[in-house]
């Protein structure tokens, strides 16, 4: 029997929108993280909470927690638990009735269908009926969000920001690796040419003036290629802190996944 019970890998912005309509829809929802995520809209993700200890996104808080017994205590507070947990060893404890990869390494870590009786992945890098139940198209465009139930999420393209329908300029890729030294901020109004950041002595310069809407944390440990800053100069520093239509759209894919498979697999409620 189905208890509504919802494990998210991944709590960047796309796991935390899933997350947050999850949770709104009446699941019992808890997020699994690793003890250093990489996420650029930091203001919309659960994953702040593993530095932060706990992280509010539109009105639900995410609680950074360390055992079964923490989470189901956030549950009864409406919290969103987030565990430290690259193995996924808690699914031993707190077996769930829905897996959610929402990682977007745009690979198969580790999930496959033996973790719950629904999985869902969300981008490339999975084959729906084969790692998972079904996976969620994640490029932006006419098939955002769309379920598919045989073969795998459209691949991302080398231009940085596209796959997402964010313009290539806006967006900042890391041409060498090391950590981040980051001078600005969410929020921020930057000029076309300012220094944002600097990795081992190599500047990074504002492609285009506008709003700074995601950045990665300042001393995290970045990859060449890595996305590392995002400008929007049609944003506004409010809807910095909301979840972007992207990521609501991905979630709303998730939902109707997790719906449909609940009726075609026969699990329903106690």
């Amino acid at each position: 029997m189905l208890r509504d019970i919802v494990a998210i890998r991944g709590g960047g912005e796309v796991g935390t929108a899933i997350a947050h309509k999850m949770q709104r829809s009446g699941f019992k929802v808890f997020i699994i993280e690793n003890d250093t995520p990489i996420s650029i809209r930091r203001t919309v993700a659960y994953a702040q909470a593993v530095f932060q200890g706990e992280m509010t996104v539109q009105g639900i808080k995410g609680i950074k927690v360390n055992e079964a017994e923490e989470i189901m205590e956030a549950w009864e507070r409406k919290e969103i638990p987030v565990i430290i947990d690259s193995e996924c060893n808690i699914l031993r404890e707190i077996p769930v009735d829905v897996l959610v990869d929402a990682i977007m390494a745009r690979k198969n870590i580790g999930t496959n269908r033996d973790m719950a009786a629904i999985t869902i992945a969300t981008g490339p890098g999975f084959t729906a009926g084969v790692d998972v139940d079904i996976v969620i198209e994640t490029r932006k465009g006419h098939d955002l969000g769309r379920l598919i139930f045989e073969g795998t999420a459209e691949p991302e393209t080398e231009i940085p920001g596209e796959s997402e329908g964010v313009d290539s300029n806006k967006v900042i890729n890391t041409p060498v690796e090391g950590n981040i030294k980051t001078y600005a901020d969410i929020g921020d109004m930057v000029k076309k040419g300012q220094i944002v950041a600097e990795i081992n002595g190599h500047k990074i310069l504002a492609q285009n003036s506008g709003i700074v809407r995601g950045i990665i944390q300042n001393g995290s440990s970045v990859w060449k290629g890595l996305k590392v800053v995002e400008i929007d100069s049609e944003v506004s520093p409010e809807q910095c802190y909301r979840l972007s239509q992207r990521s609501r759209d991905i979630a709303g894919g998730v939902l109707e996944a997790v719906m449909y498979l609940k009726h075609e697999k026969d699990l329903n409620n106690d």
